[in-house]
């Protein structure tokens, strides 16, 4: 289990990250950034649990991050807190549950990898 705090705490030691809060009215949603681009490599939001296979409709935190579409379907069958991205697109994109058993040392490389893979080429 990970807090939204450990999220940012890894995240925002990553070379020149920043987030922000961009979504009017939404104060849960932090969007993690490339501080030179601008891009995104993170999505760190609260969602309905029914939304993302939990039994109910509670909100849970989850953490959108970029990932190699052949790695994605490889975490996701392995592990059942690992999805395909809520509201982004599904090949590119994983979520992960906060509240579920994904491993740190996990967790840190994934939150690297999309770092990776959005930077400037």
């Amino acid at each position: 289990m990970h807090t939204r705090q450990q999220v940012l705490d890894i995240a925002l030691a990553l070379p020149g990250a920043t987030s922000d809060m961009p979504f009017n009215e939404d104060f849960d949603s932090t969007v993690l950034r490339h501080g030179d681009t601008g891009k995104w490599f993170g999505l760190l939001m609260k969602v309905p649990g029914n939304k993302v296979g939990l039994d109910d409709g509670a909100p849970t935190d989850i953490l959108n991050l970029k990932c190699d579409p052949l790695l994605s379907y490889g975490l996701r069958q392995d592990n059942p807190d690992i999805l395909p991205a809520w509201h982004m697109n599904k090949q590119l994109w994983i979520s992960v549950r906060l509240a579920g058993r994904v491993p740190d040392e996990l967790l840190r490389a994934l939150i690297r990898m999309s770092y990776d893979l959005t930077a400037r080429k």
